[in-house]
């Protein structure tokens, strides 16, 4: 046994199914390890395939090329001396497993595999995979190390089974998805499990956007004692190496670097920049184009987007009707220009009028209502869809959270697009990372210092402008009040008479309640985002579009 050890925690940013380019990510790892004289590396959960690759794990080419690409990375270790511990899909009689693959030499060496699989709002492992046994330890360079795979160490007999059985350290391999306080959520769990079993755990997340989730990476150690030995980067790739000794009470950290947590503020802006910054150039794009309307959302999102992609690679159109104000089309330019982003103005009166024209015979004497106003929304979606497919751009939509629940937005008009970075922010979390921003500029973003989104930006009365004077406020209740309703009903499914004895009128709060659960297949047909809370909709609150339950808790 050695009472040295040199690990090595590879924290990448894998893409989901892209098994070649996955597989050269890892052999880099390994090729890094080596050249860092690490005598283990680790990979995140799942590595090869990406994490979660949902139902391609039911295409059995899918898995078998996966598993080839496995057994490639296993043949590279050949010759060498550091040992890879690799999560990956494995198939054991026909049966398929999450599994861990332990690989020496260009050998096999252990195979274990995943106990507590996860079936959440999030992660349906159930669907896919069998649960293992309770696992063993495996023997690396002499030495007992236990393998829990991400789940298994929320529950604590998995860890503390791989203790009772000679476990000296535990190496946690994790597809641990980014929302608002999860990197001390985990933090705290692995004490836990530290404190109760007496041997330090190395967990090692994914970083990166995939679809709806975001993981922040953040890897870390915890040795007994509550010492972090090690931190690694937040919302970007790490390679993270550190010396662990033996001594008469165990395995202690002499070496490894302690990378401060991204703060309770910068850590949504980070995620939402990253979100969207994958999620455009996984899926092929280089630029993205947004309306830019003098609001608030429109703004920020913007703002995102350049801190995402450089200001190069972002346009923005301002699509202006009669009711645009001269306020907007100033304060859109004035943001334009703050962000050094191409700006154009694309009028949309001509065609909304011939639309209108043509529909008299159809719309008759009846008095001009939301159909006549939807028009401006779908006609400025159609002129931002045709940028998108003249110019290879990708139509970024800019709704915020508080508007989807309540259905405040036009479907096939502003809520086209193929990302919406804001998706799970309240209107209040929009003003509030505004501001933020203004005297921020994040780690690993590319837009500018300063004052990107213009004050007057932030101080004015929310308007769709898609009539005279029109102010959010005339259809809906102010944002503080419906955020906090919204905040109790959807974040925390808080009842009806529960919302109210909090203090909320009765009146407004089933009002609240209906229009969000009519405003359902509104956001099923909406695009993605990032997923910041616990409750975003869509993979986080999955309500049926035909519902016909309401809440009587306060009638």
């Amino acid at each position: 046994m050695t009472n040295r050890l040199r690990i090595a925690l590879a924290q990448l940013n894998p893409k989901v199914g892209a098994l070649d380019d996955n597989l050269a990510l890892a052999k880099s790892a390994l090729n890094d390890a080596v050249a860092a004289k690490a005598d283990v590396l680790m990979l995140s959960e799942l590595f090869l395939t990406g994490y979660f690759p949902d139902d391609l794990l039911f295409k059995p080419e899918f898995v078998s090329d996966a598993i080839s690409a496995a057994k490639s990375l296993v043949a590279a270790t050949k010759g060498l001396q550091t040992t890879l511990v690799l999560p990956t899909v494995w198939i054991e009689q026909g049966v398929s497993y999450n599994a861990v693959v332990v690989a020496e030499n260009g050998e096999i060496t252990a195979v274990r595999y995943k106990r507590e699989l996860p079936n959440t709002d999030v992660f349906y492992e159930k669907r896919y995979f069998t649960a293992g046994p309770l696992p063993e330890p495996v023997m690396i360079k002499g030495v007992s190390i236990g393998i829990p795979i991400c789940e298994d160490i929320w529950h604590p007999w998995v860890s503390a089974q791989l203790v009772r059985l000679g476990a000296e350290i535990l190496l946690c391999p994790n597809g641990s998805p980014y929302w608002t306080n999860k990197q001390h959520v985990r933090k705290e769990l692995v004490r836990a499990r530290v404190a109760e079993d007496g041997v330090p755990m190395l967990y090692l997340n994914q970083v990166g956007g995939q679809d709806e989730l975001v993981y922040d990476g953040a890897s870390f150690a915890i040795e007994p004692g509550d010492k972090l030995a090690f931190q690694g980067k937040s919302f970007e790739p790490d390679f993270i190496v550190s010396d662990w000794t033996y001594e008469d009470d165990g395995w202690t950290c002499v070496s490894g670097e302690v990378t401060p947590l991204t703060d309770i503020d910068a850590a949504p802006w980070r995620a939402c920049v990253l979100g969207l910054r994958d999620y455009v150039h996984k899926n092929g794009f280089k630029r993205v184009v947004l309306g830019l309307s003098g609001g608030i959302d429109s703004a920020i999102v913007a703002a995102m987007a350049v801190d995402a992609f450089g200001p190069e690679n972002v346009h923005c159109l301002m699509l202006p009707y009669r009711y645009t104000s001269e306020t907007s089309l100033r304060d859109a330019r004035d943001c334009a220009e703050r962000l050094g982003v191409r700006y154009d103005i694309v009028a949309i009166g001509d065609p909304v009028d011939g639309a209108l024209t043509e529909l008299v015979p159809i719309f008759g004497d009846r008095p001009a209502d939301l159909a006549e106003e939807n028009i401006q929304s779908r006609m400025r979606g159609v002129m931002l869809m045709a940028v998108s497919n003249k110019l290879g751009s990708m139509l970024i939509t800019t709704g915020n959270k508080s508007e989807m629940a309540v259905g405040y937005a036009t479907i096939y008009g502003d809520m086209n697009g193929g990302y919406n970075p804001i998706k799970d922010l309240l209107k209040m979390q929009v003003y509030h990372l505004a501001a933020w921003r203004n005297a921020h500029k994040p780690d690993n973003c590319l837009g500018p210092e300063g004052e990107v989104i213009p004050q007057a930006i932030i101080d004015k009365a929310p308007s769709a402008e898609l009539r005279p004077d029109q102010t959010d406020q005339d259809s809906l209740p102010p944002y503080p009040v419906l955020d906090a309703i919204l905040e109790a009903m959807v974040e925390q499914e808080r009842s009806i008479a529960e919302v109210v004895a909090s203090g909320f009128d009765l009146a407004l709060v089933k009002r609240i309640e209906k229009l969000v659960n009519i405003a359902e297949y509104k956001r099923r047909q909406s695009a993605p985002g990032p997923k910041l809370s616990p409750k975003a909709f869509g993979m986080g609150r999955k309500y049926p579009i035909t519902n016909g339950y309401r809440d009587e808790s306060a009638s």
